[in-house]
């Protein structure tokens, strides 16, 4: 790199995604865009590339604000994200919105917020906010909104209900897409969804369910989340569909995003034979043409966003610009942590260990089975144990208790029961419970499940486990969802007590995550709100007791 008065020119091989060319060359950047890219002799090894961007993101589930979130992304290459703030909007409504934008302004990098359009996002359980078609329409003025988020309520779409479409109606009016989400619709019913003008799904959990909606007219997002894993799943559709396709998270903890981003799903595309140039078209470009989004794709006249990688296997970024700012450099990030005010919405008195008995003489109960790597659950029909009336953890046979307790008022918490967890002792708990964010918690008994929640009330948000032995938390006071820590230091503490969730005996590879979207009603099959057990594939509330 050098700089003059012809402002920085950068050497290296130029990796033309749209020409389909990689050759040596020159760049020069001035005032923040490129003006110029040469072919020119040199000895520089290293790639230049378009920057990454993560199609879905929820920033929230990073467990940091917009900000901190930036400051890991651009070690892998990053330099945008299309993000659904519909985490925090649960919790605070527009005011939420408003905040994670703000934030996220603060610092040199491409966030891309829609407005979000399922808060809350059923009626069934209870959030900590609304926002209608009037607040949809507000935030769809607002020239850094840029889409309307995944319009989870799919049966309101399907069934023609009045404000769904109110909000549809709104993202057209101004021009700006919709994104979809509908694990698993099919036929009928997905080609009336896409209708209604819907652009994108991100849900797909089968190559047959992705290549029908490709068929219909969809943008498809092949997801890897630290929870939901769809690549191998979706991957095959990339050499005939990947005009049509883009990579995404949705979800990503902290621990994750230390390690890895959008970089690892190029690198296991090309390590599966995929085509280069179709792999980052995926990547780089197709999420800026799709939402029309002010990040650079190497062109001439293009912002100066890229980044300078290592090779074309591994995808290892050396260097990340953005608007021409050197802003993450041989694994040193240059953006600098911001002050922010802390908001919350966190309003429910400690429990008692009564609250969380059961009195049932049921011989034979409900329970949900969590599905490793899926947000998806089943319904398993099983044996009740028993013990003085009260419905009770099976330790032996993994079905353990779990229970979402209502964090905006003092409600009785809804209890039911949970298999695939794994744990031999304690309770795990977290007020990151999608959508709306209430406690949740899954324990051996009711002792250890008060103990979790109350611990998490305590502490007016945050992720904890309680052992026979000793008690850790994570603090999470941002909204009862995000730390106010930096990265580094919020994913060591997320990893140690992952470590401490396995050693209590769960077998998942994401336990956190994956309790998070046990609360997830519009995911079927089987879901618990803090109203009680739900149906989702009926959308309708079920009872614990066959």
């Amino acid at each position: 790199m050098s700089e003059g008065q012809n402002g920085m020119k950068l050497q290296g091989k130029i990796v033309d995604i749209q020409s389909k060319r990689i050759y040596k060359g020159e760049i020069t950047v001035v005032d923040g865009k490129i003006t110029s890219i040469v072919e020119k002799e040199h000895d520089v090894e290293h790639y230049i590339l378009p920057g990454f961007i993560d199609a879905h993101i929820h920033i929230e589930s990073s467990m940091l604000v917009p900000s901190e979130f930036a400051r890991l992304a651009v070690k892998h290459g990053t330099v945008a994200t299309v993000s659904d703030p519909h985490e925090i909007a649960n919790v605070l409504g527009v005011e939420g919105v408003e905040f994670m934008i703000d934030n996220g302004k603060k610092v040199p990098f491409k966030f891309n917020f829609g407005a979000p359009s399922c808060v809350p996002a059923t009626s069934f359980e209870s959030a900590g906010a609304t926002i209608d078609s009037e607040g949809i329409k507000e935030l769809l003025k607002n020239p850094d909104i840029k889409y309307l988020a995944e319009m989870m309520n799919y049966p309101g779409v399907l069934f023609d209900d009045e404000e769904v479409l109110k909000k549809i109606a709104w993202a057209k009016y101004y021009n700006k897409p919709v994104d979809g989400h509908a694990p698993g619709l099919r036929g009928d019913d997905v080609t009336k969804y896409i209708n209604a003008g819907i652009s994108t799904d991100h849900e797909c959990f089968t190559y047959e369910e992705g290549l029908e909606k490709l068929q219909k007219g969809m943008k498809i997002l092949i997801r890897e989340g630290s929870a939901a894993k769809n690549f191998e799943a979706l991957i095959d559709l990339l050499p005939e569909h990947f005009e049509n396709m883009m990579f995404c998270s949705d979800d990503k903890h902290p621990d994750d995003l230390l390690v890895i981003h959008i970089n690892n799903l190029c690198a296991r595309a090309i390590a599966k034979g995929m085509d280069i140039f179709k792999t980052l078209q995926m990547a780089c470009i197709n999420p800026v043409k799709h939402y029309n989004l002010a990040v650079g794709v190497l062109q001439e006249g293009d912002f100066a966003d890229f980044t300078v990688v290592e090779d074309l296997t591994n995808f290892k970024a050396l260097q990340t610009y953005i608007n021409g700012e050197l802003v993450f450099d041989n694994g040193i990030s240059l953006i600098k942590s911001v002050p922010f005010e802390i908001l919350n919405n966190f309003h429910t008195n400690k429990k008692q260990v009564s609250d969380f008995r059961f009195e049932s003489s049921a011989k034979q109960i409900r329970v949900i089975e969590a599905l490793e790597g899926q947000l998806v659950t089943n319904q398993l029909i099983v044996n009740a144990s028993n013990f003085n009336g009260n419905l009770v953890s099976d330790v032996d046979k993994d079905i353990l208790k779990i229970t979402v307790v209502n964090r905006y008022n003092n409600q009785k918490p809804s209890i039911a029961f949970i298999n695939n967890f794994g744990l031999k002792e304690g309770a795990i708990a977290s007020s990151v419970g999608h959508d709306s964010h209430n406690i949740i918690a899954v324990g051996v008994s009711d002792e250890a499940i008060c103990k979790a929640v109350n611990l998490i009330i305590e502490n007016k948000g945050g992720i904890c486990a309680v052992s026979n032995s000793e008690e850790k938390v994570v603090s999470l006071p941002v909204a009862g969802i995000m730390s106010d820590k930096d990265g580094e230091t919020i994913g060591k503490q997320y990893a140690q007590l992952d470590k401490m969730a396995k050693q209590m005996g769960s077998t998942l590879h994401a336990p956190y995550m994956t309790l998070s979207f046990m609360a997830l009603l519009v995911i079927p099959s089987l879901k618990l709100s803090d109203k009680g057990l739900f149906d989702g594939t009926n959308f309708k509330f079920t009872s614990l007791e066959v």
